[in-house]
């Protein structure tokens, strides 16, 4: 099992040294990846009143490409992951783009999560389609892979259209690897035909006979379409306070046999944790009680 932590979007603040910091601690106590959450735009609630979204206008999110470039150049062997990327509401061949930097710039250690979000509010101010969303990003697949892959892209889809054209430089990995995040059928439809892992989020707190019921539709969706299921990963990410520190080795044992391959722990919900090295002192603490396996 690989082990990740969340970077700390809301809470790491916005001293370069501190995010230099917190990665460098991450790669140091040998977890194998960070994953970064990713948010363009935080709503105003006071003037939404029944605003239910998880985050707001003031809770800080470093843009996920610029802040990867720069971890690139701190860190020299973690994985960095997107859990996840809101990809419907970006321009796909920029992302492909951006995404094929980061690859090249750490070496090849990009790896794309994304997903369809559910913030409006983005979508309205970044120019896109809310209601599509899924369907569109089915689509944005295809054209990753093919602008990852191939020197030269000619493409016509309903919302793309390439004629010769291509990205360069192209990523070290050939895909860079596509996993996504969610919890509906349809996106366990959407893993099992494109994707190359499932993530799933922190406030999924369903039992885990549940979750094991989901990565067994995941695998038999790829097996209709004729891909490989031993293929698809599944990463688990949980709040530091999900469960006691005396109880973590268990859980993250009962995740190993419901079939995740990675596991991610997020600090950021913990409101205790207000400092820099006591972000760092809590990762390493999980690191320790679950001892790493």
């Amino acid at each position: 099992m690989r082990y990740g932590v969340v970077f700390p979007q809301t809470s790491i603040g916005t001293d370069p040294m501190a995010v230099r910091d917190f990665a460098q601690a991450v790669e140091a106590l040998g977890y194998n990846h960070i994953l970064l959450y990713d948010h363009v735009l935080g709503a105003g609630a006071a003037s939404r009143p029944g605003w239910s979204g998880t985050y707001e206008h003031a809770d800080m999110f470093h843009e996920v490409f610029v802040l990867f470039g720069y971890l690139a150049a701190v860190t020299t062997r973690v994985e960095l992951a997107t859990g996840i990327l809101i990809l419907p509401q970006r321009q796909t061949a920029l992302v492909a783009k951006q995404a094929a930097t980061i690859d090249v710039l750490s070496g090849g250690r990009m790896r794309l999560g994304v997903g369809v979000g559910w913030n409006i509010v983005e979508y309205e101010a970044l120019g896109r389609d809310f209601t599509d969303r899924g369907r569109r990003m089915d689509e944005q697949v295809e054209v990753l892979r093919r602008l990852w892959n191939d020197e030269l892209v000619t493409y016509n889809g309903k919302w793309h259209a390439i004629a010769d054209a291509g990205i360069n430089p192209r990523p070290v990995q050939r895909p860079i690897p596509l996993w996504f995040g969610g919890i509906a059928d349809r996106v366990l439809r959407r893993i099992g035909r494109l994707g190359d892992g499932w993530v799933v989020p922190s406030y999924d707190r369903a039992p885990l006979k549940k979750h094991h019921e989901a990565f067994a539709k995941i695998r038999d969706h790829a097996r209709q379409a004729g891909r490989d299921p031993g293929t698809i990963g599944m990463e688990k990410v949980f709040g530091f306070t999900t469960a006691q520190p005396t109880d973590w080795a268990q859980v993250v044992e009962g995740w190993r046999e419901v079939g995740a391959t990675h596991v991610s722990i997020s600090t950021m919900e913990d409101p205790s944790l207000t400092t820099l090295d006591a972000h760092i002192k809590a990762i390493g603490q999980f690191k320790d009680k679950t001892n790493g396996r």
